[in-house]
């Protein structure tokens, strides 16, 4: 199966995006996870496809503040813990953010904190699936695979901030 992606230039500098004809499969931050997750792909072409123009349409409007939910096709890739917890990710509503511990949770496993943190590190749909929107239970921003400056942008562009 071919794997398409492109890179798109953003607020927060530049961002991949790969897919599959079908499913967006990747949105990861240009200096962190790309390297890593591009190993992953056997067959990939710097090309866009229907789902990469669609999906850097959304994400602009994410940042014009024109956009608060994303309505794109993903397939994740990962153990049942790991999609679980990646899916939990989509019940947080935009401008609003969950502990560590309310993630667990709602992923039925309450103990699972410090699993739970790493794997919304490996997060590979960034934005879409909202992991910035995870900070420590006592308020404070904790780990993010693009850097605790790009959380707090993202958080704040979200209006989660007042200041």
């Amino acid at each position: 199966m071919t794997i398409y992606y492109h890179t798109l230039e953003t607020a927060i500098g530049k961002i991949h995006i790969a897919a599959d004809a079908n499913n967006l499969l990747v949105v990861t931050f240009a200096d962190t996870n790309w390297e890593r997750i591009k190993k992953n792909y056997s067959d990939i072409q710097y090309k866009k496809n229907r789902i990469i123009t669609k999906t850097e349409k959304q994400l602009l409007e994410y940042f014009a503040k024109e956009r608060t939910e994303f309505t794109l096709p993903i397939a994740f890739s990962g153990t049942e813990f790991q999609v679980k917890t990646w899916q939990a990710l989509l019940t947080i509503p935009y401008g609003e953010t969950r502990s560590y511990s309310d993630q667990a949770a709602i992923i039925g496993n309450p103990k699972a904190v410090r699993a739970v943190g790493r794997t919304n590190g490996l997060n590979p749909i960034g934005i879409v699936v909202p992991c910035h929107r995870v900070i420590g239970k006592s308020g404070k921003l904790t780990g993010y695979a693009g850097g605790l400056d790009i959380k707090e942008f993202l958080l704040r562009l979200e209006g989660h901030f007042n200041t």
